[in-house]
């Protein structure tokens, strides 16, 4: 029982999903390795989505890449983030 009190006390903090939007280049999978490293050093269980449906991403307005979505927000584009940035960028979006 104890990981579903722990899932929901994150769902309270504003965790819903990561996306990492980008083309299938090496600096778009870069990105989503660092996001990957950030979200398990911070010990959240966000959903973690590498989107390279050009579709949705255009739906986000993104025009360039890689380009880091937070519950549904773009929060950064157009360049490969570190994890520690990622992390603090995931702490100001509530986390």
């Amino acid at each position: 029982m104890a990981l579903f009190g722990k899932k929901n006390e994150e769902k309270k903090k504003g965790i819903c999903c990561i996306e990492v939007l980008g083309s299938g280049c090496v600096s778009c999978h870069t990105q989503f390795e660092n996001v990957k490293e950030a979200v398990k050093k911070m010990g959240i269980s966000a959903d973690v989505e590498y989107v390279t449906d050009l579709q949705k991403i255009m739906e986000y307005g993104v025009m360039s890449m890689p380009a880091l979505v937070v519950n549904k927000k773009v929060v950064a584009m157009g360049k490969v983030l570190k994890a520690n940035e990622i992390e603090k960028l995931l702490h100001k979006a509530g986390f």
